[in-house]
């Protein structure tokens, strides 16, 4: 195991969380940035994440053929992470909580699903 690894694996076991909303309030303490920034911050920063994340597939797909790796697997693991910090703090701007974010998002797509609108066929709102 790669030094890395040993510093991740020991830092993620200090931390557990068991619910969506133990991991937001907990996520809130990390919020920190300029007061120039605003909450432009986090809806900018959502975006980046999410294209580190496409790259680092997209050059799977080019180099390897689709084949990752666990090295591959740390590092979506860990930017899938920062989105979710991400969504958490525009969740928490707006008094959201994560799971009930998550609980519409589910209605709304098991809405879709018994409406056999799932495939975006239709728009059900």
């Amino acid at each position: 195991m790669s030094i890395l690894k040993k510093i991740l694996s020991r830092s993620i076991s200090k931390v557990k969380c068991k619910t969506l909303d133990e991991y937001q309030e907990l996520a809130k303490t990390t919020s920190v940035y300029p007061d120039k920034c605003g909450d432009f911050y986090s809806f900018l920063g959502l975006p980046g994440e999410v294209g580190e994340l496409l790259n680092r597939v997209k050059k799977v797909h080019r180099d390897r053929d689709g084949n990752f790796n666990e090295e591959d697997l740390l590092y979506i693991k860990k930017e899938l992470g920062d989105i979710l910090w991400y969504l958490s703090d525009i969740s928490s701007m707006f008094e959201l909580s994560l799971s009930d974010v998550a609980e519409t998002n589910l209605e709304k797509l098991l809405l879709r699903k018994d409406n056999n609108t799932i495939k975006g066929d239709k728009r059900s709102e």
